[in-house]
């Protein structure tokens, strides 16, 4: 899933366009705010507690309802802060966590190496009755399926930050680098699964299933030099953990409702997440909530993932990204308009696939679907929702043919296809072929120009670490008399001139250069087919094309 970044510049839930269609993409947003709302919830869930946890043991204050409604609203406000301050301060926030979380993992592994015991079983003892024991592979198979959650979580927003990947990085690093990551989540995990034994061994009031506290158990387990780095631990974890989840969520959501600017839809996603953890710690069992809400991630995400992966293949890796933002610039036509927006081959198979995996979806305790008992008891929805969603896809795009439009110059792979008119991409912005009615009748012609400057949207591509592009309504024609626009952007935005100045502050401005350095006479070639990162020379160049002296430009159609 990192790769769809780097090759459409854009995140996967607009990516996903190409296999779900223009209209169908907004399935990506949906999974995107399920994870951002329950990974935020739990970032709020464990730091909150660590900090009434932590206040407790060293000022007495009471473990009360207040103190978790006050622990929860400061932490959700922080993590809300971050985001909405911007994508660069977001970052430098999670290198520091990064880092800093990794340090006192491994310093934890020195503060409870003596109490570790690799050899506890839990309630799966020898002595343990017939019933316990069958319990086994179902809870093991679902305690999975809620740490799969995490690394599958990141297929709906990696693309928010593979994106700024660039575009001719070989695509094994990109999924070298992906993976490898992923592998560094083991880190914590075995710090979780290991301390979580020692405190059922050493303090089990704090897992008991009535009322489980991870966190406190574990303050209440870390030796007294400890207590403090665990604290912080939390702190940090969480603080990466809510950023990463919400950021792009909050981005995402401002292309899909226009109206909302990106901080107005980080701070909805951020409500909505604050109402989830406040109404399961208050109002219904916290554990309970999280897990099952995760497990439903996997469940949907997964046949999503799948139809994406079988589609990069499909297509060999072609898109086209201006055919990818038709949505996020309110036009319609292009290569990925299907039938009026939507790709029934790709949202049959996803969601077919996602509700068979819910009906057999069995995690004991927490959620049985109507047909979770079908397999004694263990839990198959993972493994039935993935073979579902692979072998349907691939039967529908066989059976019904995707237009040969939608691929790229060397065809399909596994997949047929079928000669049909791509409907042109009408709407703003998009390219005028002729001269409108009323401007031939000013006499304004404007015949054989080309258009080549890139729409203004918000969400749409940015080099890395500049301002993200926003554009919502400050006033309305029909509330406020007039129709005005509110612009968030950087001086690099979209199509644009380098100044000098740009790289050098002894150079000069844009302002300060001649406008006749702007027109005259250029040559056009044809780069598409040179190798990404290779200097174009011929024959990369078409003939006469070569520039001469009388040519003031060169433009590359790339």
């Amino acid at each position: 899933m990192a790769v769809f970044g780097p090759v459409n510049g854009t995140n996967n839930a607009v990516a996903s366009s190409a296999h779900l269609g223009v209209h169908g993409r907004v399935v990506g947003s949906f999974l995107s705010l399920l994870t951002a709302v329950a990974f935020f919830s739990i970032s709020v869930w464990s730091s909150g507690d660590a900090l009434v946890g932590g206040a407790h043991r060293l000022f007495g204050l009471e473990r009360g309802t207040l103190s978790y409604v006050v622990a929860y609203a400061l932490f959700a406000g922080l993590v809300l802060a971050v985001c909405v301050y911007g994508f660069r301060f977001m970052l430098f926030v999670n290198k520091i966590a990064v880092t800093s979380a990794t340090v006192l993992f491994l310093l934890g592994a020195i503060a409870f190496a003596g109490d570790f015991d690799a050899s506890y079983a839990g309630v799966f003892t020898a002595s343990a009755d017939a019933a316990t024991k069958s319990l086994f592979w179902p809870s093991f198979i679902g305690a999975a399926l809620i740490v799969l959650s995490n690394p599958v979580s990141f297929g709906a927003f990696l693309g928010d930050w593979s994106r700024y990947i660039p575009a001719d990085t070989p695509r094994r690093k990109v999924v070298g680098a992906a993976f490898l990551s992923q592998i560094a989540t083991l880190l914590p995990f075995v710090f979780g699964l290991a301390t979580a034994s020692i405190i059922a061994t050493k303090a089990p009031k704090y897992v008991d299933p009535a009322a489980p506290d991870f966190v406190g158990g574990l303050l209440a387990i870390s030796p007294s030099w400890f207590f403090l780095p665990v604290c912080l631990l939390a702190l940090i974890g969480g603080m990466s953990t809510g950023t990463t989840s919400l950021y792009g969520t909050g981005l995402d959501f401002s292309s899909v409702f226009p109206k909302l600017s990106r901080v107005q839809a980080t701070l909805l996603v951020g409500v909505l997440s604050i109402a989830f953890i406040f109404i399961g710690r208050f109002g219904l069992d916290l554990v309970q909530s999280i897990s099952t809400f995760a497990t439903m991630i996997i469940t949907c995400t997964t046949p999503w993932m799948v139809v994406m992966m079988l589609g990069f293949y499909t297509r060999r890796g072609w898109y086209d990204p201006d055919a990818l933002q038709v949505f996020n610039r309110r036009q319609r036509g292009g290569r990925y308009w299907f039938a009026h927006g939507w790709n029934w081959r790709g949202m049959t198979a996803w969601w077919v696939a996602a509700v068979i995996g819910v009906l057999f979806t069995n995690i004991p305790g927490q959620f049985v679907g109507p047909l979770g008992d079908l397999a004694n008891g263990v839990d198959i929805s993972l493994p039935l929702s993935l073979a579902v969603a692979a072998l349907l896809f691939l039967a529908l795009l066989r059976l019904f043919p995707e237009p040969r439009a939608a691929y790229g110059p060397e065809g399909a792979r596994l997949a047929r296809t079928v000669e049909a008119p791509v409907p042109p991409i009408t709407g703003p912005g998009a390219p005028v072929d002729e001269v409108s009615p009323r401007a031939r009748g000013r006499g304004r012609t404007m015949t054989g120009w080309l258009d080549l400057s890139v729409p203004v949207v918000t969400g749409m591509p940015v080099y890395p670490g500049d301002p993200e592009v926003t554009v919502c309504p400050a006033l309305r024609a029909l509330a406020d008399g007039v129709n005005v626009l509110a612009l968030h952007l950087g001086s690099q935005s979209g199509t644009h001139v380098d100044a000098p100045y740009h790289v050098d502050d002894a150079w000069p401005r844009l302002d300060e250069l001649p406008l006749d350095r702007f027109a005259g006479p250029a040559v056009v070639a044809d780069v598409r087919g040179c190798r990404p990162g290779r200097p174009s020379r011929p024959p990369c160049w078409p003939p006469r094309s070569t520039p001469s002296r009388q040519h003031r430009a060169r433009c590359c159609c790339s």
